[in-house]
């Protein structure tokens, strides 16, 4: 089956040394990227935001998202406080700079590692408070051009797509959105098995509110226990067949960012597997 429909934008890191927007900008086009990942700036250096709107528009290249990547749930209230206030401040740069999205995890009750398992990540205390977290943020924001999105977890809430529609409806707010990572989402060997269905599922339920996505791979290593490696796309298991008819489905071009792979060469031979995918099934890229 070929998969007509909108064209697909794909992103990933750059490793040029550059704090320049128009040559960052000319790198992501020469990569075969239409998307990216926010430079480096701050809320506060307007003359730097235009900078990299404009460089960035001239080579058709939209900025896919803005990490923030703090515990909104760490157990520690001060640090706490300090990580929202860091999420707030990437949220503003995010609108600021027309970022489809600023993306961050619900967080952890887990004191040692910011994103790790604790029993009470799957709490109705865990839900409300990251109910409350989106609201504040959202709130303080009031953001017209960006979405603020949390990701998906093997083990935090939300941990699959009813959960995370659970969610958008307790957020109640036009501007919360989603970011698919479907990796995280395959957290048994049932939905191992069956991510191809995984993956339909995610979009039927989720695709209205899907703003970017992420992009690597999962393979299963033989042990005596469920273990699941991240991988360069293309040395897994991951159904790309479904994962990019599904994107290419999508009535907005809702970014495919390639993440968490070590060098050049790895983002090379991941970008040009999903390439390859995409030509077999008939997904053309902006």
């Amino acid at each position: 089956m070929r998969a007509a429909g909108t064209r697909v934008r794909l992103g990933g890191p750059i490793f040029l040394r550059s704090e320049y927007p128009a040559e960052l900008a000319r790198e992501h086009r020469r990569l075969g990227y239409s998307a990216a990942y926010c430079p480096n700036a701050s809320v506060r250096d307007g003359d730097r935001i235009q900078a990299i709107q404009k460089a960035f528009a001239s080579e058709n290249v939209v900025i896919a998202e803005v990490g923030a990547w703090k515990n909104m749930l760490d157990p520690d209230a001060t640090k706490r406080k300090q990580n929202l206030d860091y999420v707030i401040e990437r949220c503003a740069l995010a609108e600021a700079v027309g970022a489809r999205c600023c993306v961050d995890i619900a967080g952890s009750y887990n004191a040692d590692v910011w994103y790790g398992m604790n029993p009470k990540n799957l709490s109705k205390e865990f839900f409300d408070a990251t109910v409350e977290n989106c609201r504040h943020i959202l709130d303080t924001v009031k953001p017209k051009r960006t979405r603020f999105t949390i990701e998906m977890m093997p083990w935090s809430l939300p941990d699959g797509p009813d959960a995370y529609l659970e969610l958008i409806r307790a957020v109640a707010r036009t501007t919360f959105g989603v970011h698919l990572d479907v990796c995280n989402v395959i957290n048994s060997p049932r939905r191992f098995y069956n991510n191809g269905e995984v993956i339909r599922e995610c979009f039927r339920k989720l695709g209205r509110w899907i703003t970017s996505c992420h992009a690597k791979d999962l393979r299963w290593a033989p042990e005596f226990n469920v273990h699941f490696q991240e991988v360069v796309p293309g040395r897994g298991q991951l159904d790309y067949r479904a994962y990019l008819a599904e994107l290419a489905r999508l009535p907005v071009d809702a970014p495919l960012m390639l993440e968490h792979l070590k060098n050049a060469e790895e983002y090379d031979e991941g970008r040009a597997y999903i390439l390859r995918v995409a030509a077999e099934t008939g997904v053309a890229f902006a």
